[in-house]
């Protein structure tokens, strides 16, 4: 009999020459299982999906108690369903006044698109900014605004009037001016290996934003969801976006992705054209269901509440002196080598050992870490044990 991995490498497309083809069978809390038995923490929750774990039994019974009443029907702001309705009050309900209506989608590069078009119909305008070193996602529109230029000399041309400045500088923020429809920054940019600006520059982020009339794009598709400590990453700093995007642990496992906005400016997508922007899965009523139950399941769990203090211990355990730096807010972190080299090695036999990590695509010496919110000290200290072993057995 032909193996899932030999028909996973013949059959199904690769994005790099060296897959790290681990096999799964099943997965519940913290691990993943291989199909010889094999245990691993799952440290990156599939890249910051899976905020509660694999199998939450909150999100695990509201995908079956959907999926026995419906599935598809017709979404995308047309019919009127439980799941969607009621998500979008609750995240409503996260979320400070006027952001109150959501237009879901199903990842985070289509919330990228939507917000794209939004910004520019909203304003009238075409320029468009974002910062260097940032990521947002893979389609043309979600690549054009992407800080990298590895990623996109290849897909050239890509969408005219688009800037890039440098995150966290705000002498650039001169370039924002009356011709800008929307500036796109993550609140914590992800790829570039948990890179965090100050108070000050979102400050002043937010006031050149309303001298100019441009609007402010906030991705929090990593960041989102209770992850950096707080359930936004705005949170932190004191300032509101005119447009949040969030995808990733927003579905508990499941793919959805939401452009969260006033109804002043969603409104634009109305008409001329009418229909400015469909999705035949957007809003799923199971995506939407098992969203709900994460939601509910993080403020109930009181998970938001626990993040710092696991994120210390993560840090209190990971003192080898051959890690140069964490870099971290909340449970998203970055555990800095001397090299990619070094950094690959170890995500090697950590992965060999029982854990899971990665590197990131901007910032490829540093080991990421990105857990489900709801692991436990115990597992904690067995993940760092780990990657302890890992570092030793690599030098």
């Amino acid at each position: 009999m032909i193996s899932n991995r030999q028909l996973f490498l013949e059959h199904q497309a690769q994005t790099s020459d060296f897959p790290m083809l681990v096999e799964i069978s099943h997965a519940k809390g913290v691990y993943m299982y291989g199909p010889e038995g094999q245990k691993y923490i799952d440290l990156i929750s599939g890249i910051g999906v899976s905020a509660l774990g694999h199998q939450h039994p909150a999100v695990t019974q509201a995908v079956k108690d959907q999926a026995e009443k419906h599935m598809h029907v017709m979404c995308y702001g047309e019919f009127v369903t439980d799941p969607a309705a009621q998500l979008s009050k609750a995240l409503a309900d996260t979320l400070p006044d006027p952001l109150s209506v959501t237009y879901f989608l199903n990842s985070g590069s289509e919330a990228t698109e939507a917000s794209l078009k939004l910004a520019k119909r909203f304003t009238g305008r075409s320029e468009l900014i974002s910062a260097l070193n940032s990521y947002h996602g893979s389609t043309q529109g979600a690549l054009s605004v992407t800080g990298d230029e590895k990623m996109k000399r290849n897909f050239r041309p890509l969408l005219p009037d688009v800037r890039h400045i440098r995150y966290g500088n705000i002498e650039d923020l001169q370039y924002i001016t009356k011709r800008t429809a929307g500036i796109i920054l993550e609140t914590v940019q992800g790829e570039a290996g948990v890179q965090q600006s100050s108070q000050e520059y979102w400050t002043a982020v937010r006031k050149r934003c309303d001298e100019t009339g441009t609007l402010l794009i906030l991705d929090e598709i990593q960041a989102g969801f209770g992850r950096t400590g707080k359930f936004w990453a705005f949170e932190h700093y004191g300032i509101q976006p005119d447009i949040l995007l969030c995808a990733k642990a927003m579905g508990g496992g499941m793919p959805i992705s939401g452009v969260i906005s006033s109804h002043e400016i969603m409104s634009t997508l109305r008409n001329n054209p009418i229909l400015g922007h469909i999705s035949t899965f957007g809003g799923h009523p199971v995506s939407c269901a098992a969203s709900l139950a994460t939601l509910k399941a993080i403020q109930d769990e009181k998970l938001v509440e626990s993040v710092d203090a696991k994120a210390e211990l993560f840090k209190s355990l990971l003192t080898h002196p051959d890690i140069e730096e964490i870099r971290q807010i909340g449970l998203m972190m970055a555990v800095k080598f001397d090299s990619f080299k070094r950094n690959k090695a170890i995500i090697d036999k950590a992965v060999e050992l029982g854990v899971i990590s990665d590197w990131f695509l901007f910032c490829d010496d540093s080991f990421r870490m990105a857990p489900p919110l709801n692991i436990t000290e115990e597992e904690i200290r067995e993940a760092c044990d780990i990657i302890t072993q890992a570092i030793e057995a690599t030098k």
